[in-house]
């Protein structure tokens, strides 16, 4: 934390809120963590990194009663404690808000904040628990729709009310998965505010992120996993980004312009590959998500597309893959209308998708790894012949995807969900682009990826273009749309507010449009 008036300053000699001692988690054929020490102190924001795959909610599974250690010691206030199950973690005052959303999809914001909650009034209407609940989104700054489903709720959404949901609950130990990968900066800025309010009462908050610049900006302390292990704690103080960078990945990290094109790839197509044609979709209610919206993409050329969340970006991907059809205008592929169809359609034209949400969007979390790659395959030959599935072909398919998306797997038949999320994504991402002859939209390919996964990623991406696809990136992350994409169309509820060259951009102009506005003319 930067600020120092509101500090919480412990007392002399003050045992740490926790300490983990020598903690270790083996999975078959896999090293999770080994002999890991960790310690935050009161009024204290820990920060935790390392790459996708390093440990990190491995360990904090482990803090949280999910898994429990094969070796090692958790001690709270001093005192060895072992939680069986999440409900004992929770009653010694240890909360978390995980990366993948734990929220009943069916129920309403105020209902899931209020779910399993011992200060929830017995037999209380649905208005009172809405009114509670805005009053919690007013005290913790932020803002939810209490009365709305949370299937209707975009990523964004749903991530605030996690984090609302155990900020109400006020553990003593916060723990925060990538919180602010959903949250624009404003949001994340409020969060912020909240954790120091949180932690100046003498509580403490461990913070996880790839986010380094947010590191810097709100932690105390840093420690890093690599491989497992913990290779070092520091006073955030002490520490730069590049220097945080190379201990999380033990190697340089260098970011090149990949608006460059490689010798010999695909020039742009002269005809669009993809066009939206005044295409417009409303909601149950008649509010319009997207607004005569008309767009056109070309083969070997990346299209940026910029905005706060929730400003139509998860339904333009939807029909932009046909997940969700259109109520009015055009969608064309190839020369081909495609108003009537779906996303099978879509995908056997040549349109991969990576969507926002990884887990429950592009994956089906309990079934296996191999079933996961090879899903958008699973008609075709090799895999399937003369009507017969191939397990055999299917498993050496999926070893050759996990090759090419530089994803280690012991067991193809493990669980997806037993993946971090950093190689979900990567393999979503590669199984896509298998698919994506035409067009590939990506949505947040990055989200929750940490430094040298980001590159490899937006490499991948690349990569397609040079092979001559066509590639919708959504992306929240301003300098990644400016670092890859030929031209950057900006949206404002629902709305193109304008589509912008990206050789000489205007930062400020960008910024102007994902407000709302357009900057005004210079008089002649």
């Amino acid at each position: 934390m930067k600020e120092t008036e509101n500090r919480f300053v412990p007392p002399a000699g003050a045992a740490p809120i926790i300490q983990l001692q020598g903690v270790a988690k083996y999975f078959p054929g896999v090293v999770a963590n080994e002999d890991v020490d960790l310690e935050v102190m009161p009024g204290e924001i820990h920060a935790l990194l390392g790459e996708n795959g390093a440990g990190k909610s491995t360990l904090m599974n482990i803090l949280t009663g999910i898994y429990q250690a094969d070796a090692g010691e958790i001690i709270i206030d001093g005192y060895q404690r072992t939680f069986a199950t999440p409900l004992q973690a929770i009653g010694a005052g240890i909360g978390m808000v995980h990366q993948h959303f734990k929220l009943v999809q069916a129920f309403t914001v105020a209902e899931n904040i209020h779910l399993g909650w011992s200060d929830t009034p017995r037999r209380a209407s649905a208005a009172v628990l809405e009114g509670r609940t805005a009053e919690l989104a007013e005290k913790f700054n932020l803002q939810v729709r209490p009365g709305a489903v949370v299937s209707d709720l975009s990523t964004g959404e749903q991530q605030r009310v996690e984090i609302l949901r155990v900020l109400a609950r006020q553990a003593r130990l916060l723990i925060l998965d990538e919180p602010t990968a959903v949250l624009t900066p404003a949001e994340a800025r409020e969060l912020f505010l909240a954790l120091r309010e949180f932690v100046s009462g003498g509580n403490a908050v461990i913070f996880i992120s790839h986010k380094l610049d947010e590191v810097m900006e709100i932690s105390d302390r840093i420690s890093i996993l690599r491989g497992g292990r913990k290779i070092a704690t520091k006073q955030t103080a002490e520490c730069d980004p590049h220097m945080l960078a190379n201990l999380m990945v033990g190697r340089e990290i260098v970011l090149a312009d990949m608006r460059t094109r490689a010798p010999g790839a695909a020039p742009v197509s002269r005809e669009p590959v993809l066009v939206l044609d005044k295409v417009s979709v409303v909601d149950g209610g008649g509010g319009r998500l997207l607004d005569e919206v008309s767009l056109e993409l070309r083969a070997g050329e990346i299209l940026g597309i910029a905005g706060v969340a929730g400003n139509g970006q998860r339904e333009l991907s939807q029909v932009l893959t046909g997940v969700r059809r259109a109520s009015s205008g055009q969608v064309v592929v190839g020369g081909e209308t495609l108003n009537g169809a779906n996303a099978a359609d879509f995908a056997a034209l040549g349109i991969g998708h990576i969507p926002e949400d990884r887990l429950n969007s592009g994956l089906a979390p309990a079934m296996s790894i191999t079933v996961n790659a090879v899903m958008r395959e699973y008609a075709r030959p090799p895999v399937s012949s003369g009507g017969g599935y191939n397990p055999r072909a299917a498993q050496l398919l999926a070893v050759d995807i996990a090759r090419a998306a530089d994803v280690a797997i012991p067991d193809f038949g493990m669980p997806v969900r037993n993946l971090s999320g950093g190689n979900q994504q990567r393999l979503v991402a590669r199984r896509e682009m298998r698919i994506a002859d035409k067009v590939l939209v990506a949505a947040y390919p990055s989200r929750g990826l940490d430094v040298g996964a980001i590159n490899t990623m937006l490499r991948y991406i690349v990569e397609l273009r040079d092979a001559g696809a066509g590639v919708v990136l959504i992306s929240e992350e301003l300098e990644e749309l400016l670092n890859l994409s030929d031209r950057i169309a900006v949206f404002y509820e629902g709305r193109i507010m304008g589509i912008v060259q990206n050789d000489n951009p205007d930062i400020e102009e960008i910024g102007l449009l994902m407000g709302g506005r357009k900057k005004k003319k210079a008089a002649a």
